[in-house]
């Protein structure tokens, strides 16, 4: 395996490296992609942990799931201990993904039964993302607003809580993107507020990919105004030039379904780089290390679309 190896800032303890397994063929692929124009361009990417940073300040920063606080002690310590069973299960590299797609069907199930029977309120969302450290990878508004002013769609595929996504999108961004749109697990809330179930199938960090378009039901609400970028799964799917970010090799599922042409993928390897390396070295086509910024996914979105004069 051909391999570079970028040290982006030496400076900080927790360094950040980019490695390009094959740049050869990155380099081809970039040029395809160029030549076809942003036209025929979408980004499709995880949310937690791929645009949200990974480490804040020190310690584990939070997900869209982890997130919340339902008002109800007893729900939350019950969450958290299906948390500090199953994650080490999630990121572990020695369980086959067959046997990890079912330990997360177990883990989400049982997470949004507990939110249910817990009262989860929409209000209690919008004071959990309040109280929150969640927190954007540097240079996430900056690739938002690049795309956006190019109407790229971007299609954020997550096993979280659509719900809370759009939340946390609102009041850590302070802005709308009309280019966005969100595939998530989406909740229904009864007329005072209070969750009653969820739409569609369940959406796990396993099973997230296009045909999670169909299988949520319709596109969920874009965040944005209604006159704006809308495009259905059909239109998108025309779309068959793609970016594709992610911080799992299962997250490379996202772009199933999808007759693609030309995919660059990005992996975002937050932790246990020296055993999981290898593996994504061979799944991705460039993988940032140690919770690195979103610097140089600009600067690529930039090449990609610099054949139009940008």
């Amino acid at each position: 395996m051909q391999t570079a190896m970028e040290q982006l800032d030496p400076s900080k303890s927790r360094s950040s490296q980019v490695v390009l397994p094959h740049p050869h063929i990155l380099h081809a692929k970039t040029s395809s992609i160029r030549m076809a124009g942003h036209s025929k361009l979408q980004v499709i990417a995880d949310f937690d942990a791929t645009l949200t940073k990974y480490w804040v300040n020190g310690h584990r920063g939070q997900t869209s799931h982890g997130l919340l606080q339902q008002g109800n002690p007893e729900y939350d310590a019950k969450r958290q201990e299906l948390y500090d069973y199953y994650h080490p299960l999630e990121i572990s590299p020695s369980i086959p993904i067959e046997e990890k797609g079912k330990l997360m069907e177990e883990w989400w199930g049982k997470t949004h039964a507990l939110l249910i029977e817990g009262g989860l309120t929409y209000d209690a969302i919008k004071k959990s993302v309040a109280d929150s450290l969640i927190t954007f990878r540097e240079g996430v508004v900056e690739f938002f607003q690049f795309l956006e002013a190019r109407d790229i769609p971007v299609l954020i595929f997550s096993a979280g809580l659509a719900d809370v996504i759009e939340e946390v999108l609102r009041q850590k961004l302070h802005r709308s993107f009309k280019n966005i749109k969100i595939v998530s697990n989406r909740m229904i809330f009864d007329e005072d507020g209070h969750l009653v179930s969820f739409k569609g199938k369940t959406i796990h960090v396993l099973n997230k990919n296009e045909h999670a378009l169909d299988m949520a039901g319709p596109l969920h609400d874009q965040l944005g105004d209604s006159d704006g970028l809308n495009e259905d799964s059909a239109s998108v799917k025309k779309r068959t030039n793609v970016l594709l970010l992610g911080d799992h090799i299962g997250d490379l599922g996202m772009s199933d379904g999808l007759d693609y042409e030309t995919r660059i993928s990005v992996g975002f390897l937050n932790d246990n780089v020296e055993k999981s390396l290898d593996s994504y070295s061979k799944a991705f086509d460039i993988v940032y290390l140690n919770d690195g910024p979103m610097w140089g996914v600009v600067e690529l979105v930039s090449q990609l679309c610099s054949n139009e004069g940008d």
